[in-house]
């Protein structure tokens, strides 16, 4: 078992604005740089080896986190939203109507044009998990965070959170061998 902990990126223009960021290399604006001035980890997080996503966001958020040298993670990369990216969700559920609210009660395979689905995104990241073999700190997306709540809650994405999550705090799991994370400590300050 291998302990490892999520922390998603600082804000960004785009998540101000409610913006699908997706793939799309936003950095952090500078309120997002601000909220990570002196931060510290807490305890249980120190001596983690720490990766990043290849995100501009979330290698800015790791070097304020103290690890200018994140070792990049492919697949801590957020969820494509393809053609989507830059748009509002409000907005698509308004102009989408039905084709949206069914696309989305789809769960785990709610996928947008040229995208991925959650379910491909637990897939990628269950990958990486399973070849973790020390302490790892993951400074990630949003959508990685939920993907690893699916399956460490067996949640299918068809209803709420099944955990209340800060976006802004540390999220502590344990992995087994084949990837499956089990919760420890979630929002961890």
């Amino acid at each position: 078992m291998t302990l490892v902990a999520f922390i998603r990126h600082a804000e960004t223009d785009w998540n101000r604005a409610k913006r699908i960021q997706g793939h799309t290399d936003i950095p952090l604006n500078a309120t997002g740089r601000a909220s990570l001035e002196g931060r510290a980890l807490p305890e249980a997080l120190t001596g983690m080896q720490c990766y990043s996503s290849p995100l501009l966001r979330c290698r800015e958020t790791a070097a304020l986190l103290g690890f200018p040298d994140a070792l990049i993670e492919p697949g801590l990369k957020e969820m494509c939203w393809g053609s989507w990216e830059g748009s509002r969700l409000a907005d698509l559920r308004a102009d989408l109507g039905t084709a949206m609210a069914d696309n989305e009660s789809r769960g785990l395979d709610f996928r947008p044009p040229g995208g991925e689905s959650p379910r491909e995104v637990a897939a990628r990241v269950r990958v990486w998990l399973a070849g973790l073999s020390v302490p790892a700190l993951a400074v990630t997306h949003r959508g990685v965070i939920r993907a690893i709540v699916s399956m460490a809650c067996d949640w299918d994405m068809r209803s709420k959170l099944p955990v209340r999550l800060d976006w802004g705090a540390f999220h502590l799991f344990r992995t087994d061998r084949t990837g499956q994370p089990i919760p420890v400590a979630l929002n961890l300050r």
